[in-house]
């Protein structure tokens, strides 16, 4: 049985490209921010809209990762990744965006094969179990697109 996993993959699939009863779906605002802004930092002391995308990006990839038993890429690996420097030659806004719906997909399909009882299931390198993680990412998501339509409407208007 796996109804409680259906019901979290589904909203997370609302909320990145559905019509979620928070606003606007991830996804649709991440598709419309000019590239030539995403490196700018409101106030010079802030998150760029890059910064935003690639922390996004890190806790995906560890959810994926958890979700897949991968033991290559441990805590620390995260950690490392978890708000790093961003380099505009290496961490172009389409590269972000494509990188991150892949892996979200890949959330959804994994999601799409499990059974209800890895919800109970502790995480590797976390006390928590997997269904935390999972309702996590969805309220991490949301919370960070937020900031990026704040940040947008700061610097593009």
């Amino acid at each position: 049985m796996n109804k409680e996993i259906q019901v979290i993959s589904t909203t997370l699939q609302e909320s990145l490209a559905g019509e979620p009863w928070f606003g606007r779906s991830v996804y649709s605002l991440l598709d419309e921010i000019d590239p030539s802004i995403v490196y700018e930092k409101p106030n010079n002391n802030s998150h760029s809209l890059a910064d935003l995308l690639y922390h996004m990006i890190t806790w995906a990839e560890f959810t994926q990762k958890r979700l897949e038993k991968d033991t290559e890429m441990d805590m620390p690996f995260f950690e490392s990744q978890d708000w790093r420097v961003i380099d505009p030659t290496v961490h172009t806004w389409e590269k972000g965006l494509k990188q991150f719906k892949e892996i979200n997909k890949t959330i959804i399909q994994l999601l799409s094969k499990a059974d209800d009882r890895i919800l109970s299931e502790i995480v590797d390198y976390r006390k928590y179990d997997f269904r935390y993680l999972l309702n996590g990412l969805i309220q991490h998501n949301i919370y960070h697109i937020g900031q990026i339509a704040y940040v947008k409407k700061m610097l593009q208007g």
